[in-house]
């Protein structure tokens, strides 16, 4: 309740009146990084941790923006010719707001303001929290029906077109199905999803190693050459084959002599990390934690010695995580070169962990780390009169 009155005095002090509130989660994924553009499987959950927009339609056609943790207003008219990207973070907003009027949707003069506790460049998706709720908050505001797999879809294309950032759909369509109490196997391509029960009395514990990342025209585009580039290569042998996807890790093993060794093991990784997450979803939904957590180790040591996006702040995150008695399963988590790892902890091990692993972590880093303990949250939607989604 006290973030909601938050905005919703921020609001009311710089453009008045009464906004309608909506949200849309942060995500983690549990295992499956780097799957998603290459058409594979990926096992997100969404979190508590959101973005809210207070939204309210004006008469004209201006977009007017504010944002609480800028504290920043910025303004842009939606009729403008060509609008072009400011490489900030009103990108996402106008990106967002160009190609649902690129699709035909009435799009409306309004004013916004923005507020998120997800933590930024930590690798559970600011991005695609602040695009899902702007696009809802948006199109809710005209009555517009919401088909959530295409608003998801929009919003991933205003981060691939408008931002520069080469994402896949994992981070924006978990931010619209989201379900409580459950982690979402999605299909990403054909975006077919199947809600995995995550035990109740397990938590989700983030720790965010503060060493942050920027994606964008750096290490996760290239990363996203590699497999390219090997799907490339391999077609000469496997002929059909549209993405890694298609390539099973005996196919992999048996025409690894068509790759160069880095491609060879960018392969290698998402390959063997597609079969990793479907076998996790499984063992999830069976309530085999034992499974899950050796699955989502596996997953960790291919991303630091394969996919090569790890560092030394993240390994050093997970050894401590791993270390810690009621721990599940413990890996990186997010595109990489930073961010957060994510655990599954027995409920009654959390204290333990937070306090272990924050103390542990300070004398290896001289860092403080951010440790968030978190149940599987909904996806977007309007914020209810007592605050709930």
């Amino acid at each position: 309740m006290g973030g909601n009155r938050r905005i919703e005095e921020a609001f009311a002090s710089r453009f008045g009146g009464e906004p309608r509130l909506y949200r849309a989660p942060g995500r983690v994924n549990l295992i499956g990084e780097h799957t998603d553009y290459n058409d594979g499987f990926v096992l997100p959950a969404a979190l508590e941790l959101a973005t809210s927009v207070a939204i309210a339609p004006r008469d004209d056609r201006a977009l007017n923006m504010y944002s609480e943790l800028i504290d920043e207003t910025v303004s842009f008219d939606l009729d403008a010719p060509d609008p072009g990207p400011r490489k900030d973070w009103t990108d996402y907003v106008r990106g967002v707001a160009w190609v649902l009027q690129s699709q035909g949707h009435p799009v409306p003069g309004a004013d916004l303001a923005i507020a998120s506790d997800v933590p930024l460049g930590a690798g559970l998706s600011s991005s695609a929290a602040l695009e899902v709720a702007v696009g809802y908050a948006l199109l809710s505001v005209v009555g517009a029906e919401i088909d959530l797999t295409k608003l998801a879809l929009a919003c991933q294309r205003a981060e691939n077109e408008f931002v520069g950032m080469r994402c896949g759909i994992m981070d924006q369509l978990i931010a619209c199905h989201g379900a409580a109490g459950h982690a979402l196997l999605i299909d990403c391509r054909s975006l077919d999803r199947r809600p995995v029960p995550i035990d109740p009395g397990v938590r989700l514990v983030i720790c965010n190693t503060m060493v942050h990342h920027e994606h964008a025209g750096g290490e996760y585009n290239l990363r996203r050459h590699d497999c390219e580039e090997g799907v490339r290569l391999l077609s000469e042998a496997l002929p059909g084959i549209r993405a890694l996807r298609d390539v099973s890790p005996d196919d992999l093993a048996a025409h690894a002599d068509l790759l160069p060794d880095t491609i060879h093991r960018r392969c290698r990784h998402v390959v063997t990390e597609n079969a990793r997450t479907v076998q996790a979803a499984d063992a999830l939904a069976a309530g085999d934690m034992a499974e899950v957590g050796r699955l989502m180790d596996a997953s960790h040591l291919s991303m630091r010695d394969d996919f090569e996006i790890s560092c030394r702040e993240v390994d050093v995150m997970v050894g401590l995580n791993a270390a810690v008695e009621g721990v599940w399963g413990a890996r990186m988590t997010g595109g990489g070169f930073g961010g957060c790892t994510i655990s599954l902890v027995t409920q009654d091990a959390v204290e333990t962990f937070q306090h272990k692993v924050a103390a542990g972590y300070r004398e290896a880093t001289g860092l403080e780390a951010e440790i968030f303990v978190c149940s599987p949250g909904a996806g977007v939607g309007a914020v209810q009169p007592d605050g709930r989604p």
